[in-house]
């Protein structure tokens, strides 16, 4: 599908209007960040990079859109014919996907004209602020499981094709051990992971038939489906039999039951010690049921014996808090040469921007490698880090700490330098990996799923003189 009109209409408007005033090459400065944290959690993982570089590429309006456009009567035709010889021109900077990112700080920047600029909005925010979501929302759940795989089993609850796609490459980076989503295999290289639904239980005569049938089928990977008629009485005592009379005669040891309903504590309890005195100690348990982060703790805590986890809605819909809340701002514009901040003004001090062209840096501490803090500077600023450093909080700026003996570290990359795309993306893999690296060096407080301690994200003190001089223009 050719997703150039998946634009927000005023987005449409505004680029008929800026080239109808003689604006549309002006350059211009966006940034993508967001404001708040799902869950109220400590921190967010980025996610969607490779998909903006894919939309980006494949940008361009066909006959087809400048005459649905000609036909809303509101576009003039000097207009139209731009978009009919439109070409991609715009620079844009991106933290790499699995990277831990926190709010207020640019996750991606775009520099060109204003008119293209303006017009990516949409689509670069819906596809950020989806995965990153997801992403945040898988990784939470990984670390409520304690290092046991946790499968994204959410396609059929899903919003849609693409949420259930690309959901699942967003829980992959978040540390979902597969999918059920085949297509997400096919495509981004998830592991496809499944057993058997409760229907193909109830297609055969009797639940043994329908494990014998199974076993049979895929000696190998059989991993039986226990909770259609009655866990303790019959699904686990008939699972146990089919291990017995088919498997054990071929040589092959069995993966494992799943339970999908009921008290799940007590059934894994009592399913642990049917199959360890049955001589299947090594078989594993593995669970679903509308399971979150904090259901997998408390069952855990209660002495669960459970292996492996299957999560459906509540991870691919993140359902505990279902959006992102990334924006798109305005923050500068070029005049002559010269790079003019632009400042977003509000009577709800969260939704004051941060005004001009900037870069992240973030801080780790030598000694432990930890992050300290993110400090968002100018563009052309550089942080020396042979000298003592002074960090403050740009609200209470009386709260400051002088660090020395660390490291900073740039985080945005260049993704597209006119237009052009100069990011090779790495694997699905790659980029797993090295999101577990990045999140080893957050302190285990900010990680907490409640009240994590505040990561702080800081302005220089050329950032912030510059923010409050704004401020200070406007109010009065």
């Amino acid at each position: 599908m050719n997703y150039t009109l998946l634009t927000d209409f005023y987005e449409i408007t505004m680029a008929n209007g800026y080239l109808k005033n003689g604006m549309q090459d002006e350059i211009a400065y966006f940034d993508l960040f967001f404001r708040k944290v799902p869950d109220n959690a400590g921190f967010a993982i980025m996610a969607g990079v490779e998909q903006v570089i894919e939309y980006l590429e494949e940008l361009k309006f066909t006959p087809e859109d400048i005459e649905f456009l000609r036909g809303k009567k509101l576009f003039c035709e000097e207009f139209l014919s731009y978009l009919e010889k439109f070409k991609f021109l715009c620079d844009v900077w991106a933290i790499p996907e699995g990277t831990p990112i926190f709010p207020n700080e640019p996750i991606l920047t775009v520099r060109g004209p204003l008119l293209q600029a303006q017009f990516i909005e949409t689509m670069l925010l819906l596809t950020i602020n989806h995965q990153s979501l997801i992403a945040t929302k898988c990784n939470r759940i990984v670390r409520a499981a304690e290092g046991r795989p946790v499968m994204e089993y959410g396609s059929r609850r899903a919003q849609g094709a693409g949420g259930a796609i690309y959901g699942a490459r967003a829980a992959y980076i978040g540390g979902a051990a597969g999918t059920a989503c085949t297509i997400s295999d096919a495509l981004f290289g998830v592991p496809a992971l499944g057993t058997m639904a409760h229907s193909w239980v109830q297609s055969f005569d009797s639940e043994y038939e329908a494990f014998r049938a199974y076993a049979l089928a895929y000696p190998n990977d059989c991993t039986l489906l226990v909770d259609t008629y009655n866990v303790l009485k019959s699904g686990v005592p008939n699972a146990i039999k089919v291990f017995d009379e088919v498997l054990a005669p071929m040589g092959i040891r069995p993966k494992g039951v799943r339970i999908d309903s009921g008290d799940i504590t007590y059934l894994t309890k009592k399913t642990r010690k049917m199959l360890d005195d049955a001589g299947y100690s090594d078989v594993k348990i593995v669970i679903s049921n509308s399971l979150d982060e904090y259901i997998i703790q408390d069952i855990l805590k209660q002495g669960a014996c459970v292996d492996s986890f299957g999560v459906g809605e509540r991870l691919i819909t993140s359902r505990s808090e279902p959006v992102f809340g990334g924006v798109y701002k305005l923050v500068a514009l070029e005049k002559d040469g010269d790079i003019i901040p632009k400042i977003k003004v509000s009577e709800n001090i969260a939704k004051i921007t941060n005004p001009c062209f900037k870069k992240v840096y973030r801080l780790f501490a030598n000694d432990t490698g930890k992050a300290i803090a993110d400090v968002i500077t100018l563009a052309e600023e550089e942080i020396d880090t042979s000298k003592e450093y002074e960090i403050f909080d740009p609200q209470n700026t009386w709260k400051r700490k002088k660090i020395s003996d660390f490291t900073a570290v740039e985080l945005q990359v260049p993704i597209f330098e006119k237009g052009k795309c100069v990011y090779t993306s790495p694997s699905l893999q790659e980029i797993r990996k090295y999101s577990e690296e990045q999140l080893d060096k957050i302190w285990d407080e900010v990680k907490r799923f409640e009240n994590p301690h505040e990561y702080y994200v800081d302005l220089s003190q050329k950032l912030w003189n510059i923010k409050y001089k704004l401020l200070a223009e406007y109010k009065n």
